[in-house]
Order: structure tokens, then sequence, then C-alpha cells
């Protein structure tokens, strides 16, 4: 229906376009038998041609129009919860979520892993830091639906059989950390600033860990527990 509709618009545009004079002159031809310039009625044969090939080609972009609509609807309905398969600290989960869902808000309030936190919900405070496929996200700002098929770890992914994530055990030995809200968020940051190379020098790791706000001030100490775990995290990857 739009589709025809967009067509006798077009055309219709098209047709009035080609009874008007072309750049405000009137149209004129030359009379062979006198030589005499007469005025011209009617549309000439530019306008016509210019109608025509407009009328012809409404048709097609109304088609284009109508497939380039259906391509970019969305295949679910938001209110409608979608299944998804997730890889969460090495086990999967199969759950059925609005694909509006933050990741962060599956994590605490479907799955019960309440470690990452939700301090701002804008992304600017590093809180709800997690990683996927090793690499530093904010989940607060990352949808469910497009976890899916990637490895997702929390903090209470990291240590093992009771032993601690060395990034962990820096933290408590530095005491890089006092009320430990932002702690879990901090703990994830500095893994994947490890991860990355960018934990070579103190400057790189303030710089790199700058989107982890520490409403304690417990910077420094962070930095220091950083390259504490940073070496450690080095020959652990060698062994």
């Amino acid at each position: 229906m739009q589709g025809r509709w967009l067509a006798r618009i077009i055309g219709t545009r098209a047709f009035r376009r080609a009874q008007r004079p072309q750049n405000g002159l009137t149209m004129t031809k030359r009379d062979p038998s006198s030589g005499t310039i007469m005025p011209q009625s009617g549309p000439d044969r530019r306008s016509v041609l210019m109608g025509t090939v407009s009328s012809a080609a409404a048709p097609v972009i109304a088609r284009a129009a109508q497939t380039e609509a259906r391509r970019v609807a969305p295949s679910a309905s938001p209110g409608k919860p979608v299944d998804i398969a997730l890889t969460i600290n090495d086990r999967e989960h199969n759950v059925a979520v609005d694909i509006r869902t933050s990741l962060l808000d599956l994590l605490r309030e479907r799955l019960g892993l309440t470690g990452a936190k939700k301090g701002c919900d804008h992304g600017q405070c590093g809180a709800c830091t997690v990683l996927i496929d090793g690499r530093r996200v904010l989940s607060c700002l990352t949808l469910a639906v497009a976890a899916q098929g990637r490895d997702v770890t929390t903090i209470e992914g990291l240590a093992n059989d009771g032993e601690l994530h060395p990034m962990q055990q820096a933290f408590v030995d530095h005491d890089a950390f006092q009320c430990g809200y932002c702690t879990p968020g901090q703990i994830m940051s500095a893994i994947g600033c490890v991860n990355e190379g960018h934990a070579e020098n103190d400057a790189d790791i303030r710089e790199y860990m700058s989107g982890n706000l520490c409403r304690c001030a417990a910077y420094p100490n962070i930095v220091d527990a950083v390259k504490q775990a940073r070496a450690q995290m080095k020959t652990a990857s060698t062994q």
C-alpha cells in the first residue's frame, strides 16, 4: 500500500514539473516556414522524458524502501523473552531474557552473581566490570544477548579450588580497598589491564585504570597491587 502511494506521489510530482517552464523561462519553438520564434504550449521533449523516467522509477524506489524497512525491523518484540545460552565462569547457563536486559542485571538478578556492582548504571564508575573473552567490559552497558556464545568471567570465577587469583591476593596484601564496593570491578579491570599489556609502569596503570573510580581513594595501593600481580601473572603464563 505504501509503495503504491509513493509511486503515485512521485509520478504526480514529475508530471507537474513537466508542465512548468524550466528555470522560469517560457518555452519557444521556431516556425520552419517563416523562421519566426513563437511560444510553445505544453511540455517540451526533455520534460516529458524526465517525467516518464521518474514515473517508471517510482515503483522501484518504493520496493527498495519497503525492503530496507523489513531488513532493519527488529526480529523479536522488546517485551517477548528470548532464549540465550551463556558461558559464565566456565558454566553454561540457559535463560530466557528480555532483549533489553543488561548483562549486569542478568548476573545479579537472575543468576545470583552479585560480585559485579551497580554503581552508576551509566558506564562511568567501572564497578560493574567483567571480562568477556578475556577483555574487560562494562556489564551495565552490555546487553545480555550480546554475550551469547562468548566466555564471561566475573569476580566469582577467579579463585581456583579456594586459592585466590594473584590479583585478588595482591589487593589483600597491599590493602588496596576500604569499603570494598568498587573492589570487584577494580580487580577485574586490573586483570584486563595486565592482559592487554597496559601495566608496564605506574603511569600506564593509572591511565588504563582511570575508568574505575574508588571513592575511598585507595589509588596508590591499587597501583602497587597491580604491579605485584603483574609479575606473578607473567610467571604463571610462562609455566
